[in-house]
This record gives structure tokens, C-alpha cells and sequence, in this order.
């Protein structure tokens, strides 16, 4: 890999995979995810591509800014990153790779480095941005969504939860809006992903490639007033976009989700009669119930943690869902490679979760997620600390 070199010259990575390509420009590290025929979704090889180029720029003062985004079916933009490579996730727990387990922890490493990065991230999340893809981009210190995303944290369909950190900055959202994300998987454009507190600028999706284009170009010495040239053109927009309550929320709602489990929030929506309450409740009702209750904890506990705590925690509930030992099940038969095997493998859309009911669900099916199989010593994201408070 080239590191370095002149800084107003074009300095190009060469990454193993191809899936991810990187340029110097300018002050400007550039980072395009090039899997367009699976919408970018991740891959171990791409984790690590992107978690080497960062580790390199970190430390190389000629770059004063990074900024990240997806390639398109047609051209970039299109798409900023689908998730992780779920039916890779599928096969490896079928066949007990070891690499199943390498990849989650070298995805919430990375995760939490651009959490905590040393030097503004700029990510454009035009297109889908689910799952993984908001593992990427909920770190960023500057969050661009366009007319054109497609926003969510959808892993309760595929019987697992919203990782990637998803328990810290769900719960970070305003009032039980993080609650109902995460059991609905509810979709956000970009104007409601402001509003959620999971974007900062909305812009048109055609703006991009000027944006992007022009940001070597422009004064990183000082990043603070770079960033606000080149958000100001929306600050409009933007501000529209914070104060208008999608359609899909509302203060009944907010109260349902805040309430103890979610068997109660079903039967708070099952008393209603108007058509958002029966859309939320259908999609609660194909879902995991197992993992909507997993998930509901997770929030819960993730609402006062840090991030590093935090993404431990999903570390130890991942380990949990491909092998829940303590529902004597091996991997083939955790709601997670069944969910996968419904959606994406053999397409059937019938998922034989177990339990079937949320009625059948008790205590000592959910907390053992949290219970971690390593020691603290020895556990795979040890290394991982937040700022002292």
C-alpha cells in the first residue's frame, strides 16, 4: 500500500480486494466502496481494506479530511453500502468458519475507530444505507443524506439485531424513536433520517458529484470552516428536514414504544384502529420474536453506555445469535441462519422462528445474550476505549 507522498498530488492505495478503492486528493482521503453489484455490502476483506486506509491516514499529516461514499449500480452515489454480506454470514455458520467470528469483531473494531476518529469524516449516504452501512456512517462526523436514501436498521427480519453499534445510536435518538427503528426496521428518506438524529445535511442526490469533486479543492487547514461551506448551500433544507414529524411518527406511537416489552407494545397496537398502528404491528408480527425482545434489552441497556462497553456487548450478543447454547440449538438452528435462509437464500419469506410467539418468550431466553463468552481479559475488542467523560 502507497502511504504519503506529495499532498497535492493524487496518491493512490493499492487494496487486495478491489471491493474498495482509495486516493489521496489534495488534503483529502477518498474512500469508495466498488462492490456495486451487491450494493457494497461488506465483506471481511473490504473491513479490512477500510480499516487499513484509515489506521494510515490517522497518522499521515498531509491528509486533513476523509470523506467516504458508494458506487452505484450506474455510476457513483447510487448506493452507499447494503450491510454485511449476509449470506456469506450464512454459509460460514453452516460450515463453522472461523472467519464468521473474525469478521464481526474486525467490523465493530472498525466501527468504533470512526466513532472516535482524529480527523473530520465526511459520508455520503445516497441510496441504501442498512445495517453495515450504518455501522459506517453513524460515526462520521458529518452525515450527508440525499432525496435519494434509503435508511434502516432492518436485522430484526433476519433474526438478529441492530449491530454495528446500532444499540448506541438508536438509543441516542429523541424519545422511544430509536425503539421503534430498531423492532420495526422502519425505512427513513433522508429528510426523516435528519429528523431521527441520524443525518445532519440533506442535499439533492444530484449535488454529489460536485461536492465530492470539489472537496480537494477546498481549505482543510482550517476543517470547521471547510465543513460549513460545504453544508451552507442546505442549511434550509436541512432545518425544514429537523422540524417536520414524518408521517409514520407520533406521540401515541412514542408512548407504545417506550412502554416495558414488547409483548405490551403488540397489544397497545393490536387496541388501536388507525392504519399506522396495523402497519407497525404487521411488521412487529413478522419479525423474530425472540429478537425483538433481544433487541428492546439492547436498546434499553445500550441507553446508558459507552460506545466501546457498548459495541462489547453486541460482540458478546452476535456470539449468542449464531450460537445460542443456552437454548440448546448449534448455529443451524438460531433464528439468525434461519432468518438469513428465509430472506436471502432460499427466498421463501417463511421463517419457522423459535419461539413463534412473543408469548412464549421468557427472561432466561434474552439475558443470556448479554452474558459475554470471554473473559474481560480475553475478550476479541478489549482494546476498545472512549475518551474519559
Amino acid at each position: 500500500m502507497q502511504v504519503g507522498g506529495n499532498a497535492m498530488n493524487q496518491a493512490q492505495f493499492e487494496l487486495p480486494s478491489g471491493d474498495v478503492l482509495a486516493q489521496v486528493s489534495g488534503h483529502v482521503g477518498l474512500i469508495t466502496l466498488n462492490r456495486a453489484k451487491a450494493l457494497n455490502a461488506l465483506s471481511l476483506s473490504m473491513v479490512r481494506d477500510i480499516t487499513q486506509v484509515l489506521l494510515a491516514w490517522q497518522s499521515d499529516d498531509t491528509v486533513k479530511a476523509v470523506a467516504m461514499r458508494g458506487m452505484g449500480r450506474e455510476g457513483a452515489f447510487g448506493a452507499f453500502c447494503a450491510g454485511g454480506d449476509i449470506r456469506f454470514f450464512h454459509q460460514a455458520a453452516l460450515a463453522g468458519d472461523p472467519q464468521l467470528e473474525d469478521f464481526f469483531t474486525e467490523e465493530y473494531a472498525l466501527n468504533h475507530l470512526i466513532h472516535r476518529y482524529n480527523k473530520p469524516c465526511m459520508v455520503f449516504m445516497d441510496g441504501v444505507v442498512m445495517g453495515g452501512g450504518m455501522g459506517l456512517a453513524q460515526g462520521a462526523s458529518l452525515r450527508i443524506a440525499t432525496d435519494k436514501t434509503k435508511m434502516a436498521m432492518p436485522e430484526t427480519m433476519i433474526g438478529l439485531f441492530p449491530d454495528v453499534g446500532g444499540g448506541y445510536f438508536l438509543s441516542r435518538c429523541q424519545g422511544a424513536l430509536g425503539e421503534y427503528l430498531g423492532l420495526s426496521g422502519q425505512m427513513l428518506n433522508g429528510a426523516e433520517a435528519v429528523f431521527a438524529g441520524l443525518a445532519d445535511v440533506l442535499c439533492p442526490s444530484a449535488d454529489l458529484p460536485a461536492l465530492w469533486d470539489n472537496l480537494p479543492n477546498m481549505d482543510w487547514q482550517n476543517a470547521d470552516s471547510a465543513l460549513q461551506q460545504l453544508t451552507q448551500a442546505y442549511v434550509d433544507a436541512t432545518k425544514a428536514a429537523k422540524a417536520h414529524t414524518p408521517a409514520w411518527w407520533n406521540e401515541q406511537f412514542n408512548s407504545v414504544f417506550a412502554l416495558a416489552d414488547v409483548q405490551t407494545m403488540v397489544s397497545a397496537l393490536a387496541q388501536s384502529t388507525d392504519e399506522l398502528s396495523a402497519a407497525a404491528l404487521q411488521a412487529l408480527r413478522k419479525r423474530s420474536p425472540l429478537m425483538l425482545a433481544v433487541t428492546l434489552e439492547q436498546i434499553r441497556r445500550a441507553r446508558h453506555m459507552g460506545l466501546a462497553d457498548e459495541l462489547r456487548m453486541e460482540r458478546d450478543m452476535v456470539r449468542h445469535s449464531f450460537h445460542p447454547a443456552h437454548l440448546q440449538r448449534g448455529p443451524a438452528h438460531s433464528d439468525t441462519v434461519e432468518g438469513i435462509r428465509a430472506l436471502a437464500v432460499d427466498k421463501d419469506h417463511a421463517p419457522k422462528w423459535q419461539p413463534l410467539r412473543l408469548e412464549d418468550i421468557s427472561a432466561d431466553m434474552v439475558t443470556p445474550f448479554f452474558q459475554s463468552a470471554w473473559p474481560v481479559h480475553a475478550h476479541p475488542l478489549r482494546h476498545l476505549a472512549d475518551p474519559a467523560a
